[in-house]
């Protein structure tokens, strides 16, 4: 591996470029998000040259070399121009994307992605290498939506499962920290899945819905508890389509926190991503901050 300057610090925000706009865009929203974090930012070029060896002419891996270097030093220029207190590094890697930017990740980087890319040769659109990196991801992925043009809510929505998912909320929480938000706990139900198609048992059907409720009081005094000086919303609702609501509230929030469901029944190209995070990773209009179930808990207070 090739790298500009220095390699990243283990906590670092890790965007990947390939010269698409959308990357461009989730280029500078990384900045501000390092900046955010008071953490460096690492930009990352995945050229794929050594998986792609036999079938290019040395010509054209040099091309792709020095074109990948000065995609790297223009868009850390652009970065460093919005945000001139903020440590940039940059890396070629000769290795694919999403091999590239999980590795950068480490084990503590918060690895961020475009919606979509060039397509073809070095590609970094949603669908190959985006839901590449969140689908095999040990630390948190964003993948940059709805930002262009967009007013800010000042809501951090999360998206919550059950009672299992106080680590989502934890780091949404400290989203809304950093981003002097207000935070909104939101935990929908597939009234389906829960009573099967047969739902005019109504007793059964308010059962279950208490017990949903519970399930996120639960999340959200601990929540409230831990941070104090938030403003500290929760909802539940049920629907036949948790995605369907998710996607409609994320029109009023600036980022939504949720977690990637690593559990049979997945979709195509990101087969530990679960059917709603998939829909979200498409279709959100705001950025999709993804936190894996395994692994460290990122969102403690430690």
């Amino acid at each position: 591996m090739e790298t500009t300057f220095r390699t990243p610090d283990t906590s670092s925000v890790i965007v990947g470029v390939d010269g698409s706009e959308s990357a461009q865009v989730a280029a500078l929203w990384a900045a501000k998000e390092a900046v955010r974090r008071d953490r460096p930012l690492h930009i990352v070029f995945g050229a794929d040259t050594d998986g792609r060896a036999l079938y290019l002419s040395a010509e054209t891996i040099e091309r792709v070399r020095v074109n990948g270097r000065a995609l790297l030093d223009q868009t850390a220029k652009t970065v460093s121009a919005e945000h001139p207190g903020l440590n940039v590094t940059t890396e070629f890697s000769r290795a694919g994307a999403v091999d590239s930017l999980h590795r950068a990740g480490g084990l503590h980087g918060t690895v961020v992605v475009g919606n979509r890319g060039l397509g073809g040769f070095n590609s970094l659109m949603l669908g190959s290498v985006g839901l590449g990196t969140a689908a095999i991801a040990m630390t948190p992925v964003i993948v940059v939506r709805g930002v262009e043009g967009a007013e800010e809510t000042d809501t951090v929505l999360a998206a919550i499962r059950d009672e299992h998912d106080l680590l989502i909320a934890r780091y949404a929480a400290k989203e809304a920290e950093l981003h002097k938000a207000s935070l909104r706990l939101l935990h929908v139900w597939n009234v389906l899945q829960s009573v099967g198609e047969v739902v005019s048992m109504l007793d059964g059907v308010d059962e279950i819905a208490g017990g949903h409720a519970e399930a996120l009081r639960a999340v959200t005094d601990v929540v409230r508890g831990e941070f104090p000086d938030l403003e500290v919303k929760a909802d539940a609702e049920k629907s036949i389509s948790v995605a369907r609501v998710l996607v409609e509230a994320s029109r009023h929030a600036d980022l939504l926190v949720m977690g990637g469901r690593r559990a049979p029944g997945s979709l195509g190209l990101a087969p530990n991503l679960g059917k709603a995070t998939h829909s979200l990773l498409h279709h959100a209009h705001c950025p999709v901050l993804l936190i894996p179930r395994t692994g460290t808990d990122f969102g403690s207070r430690s």
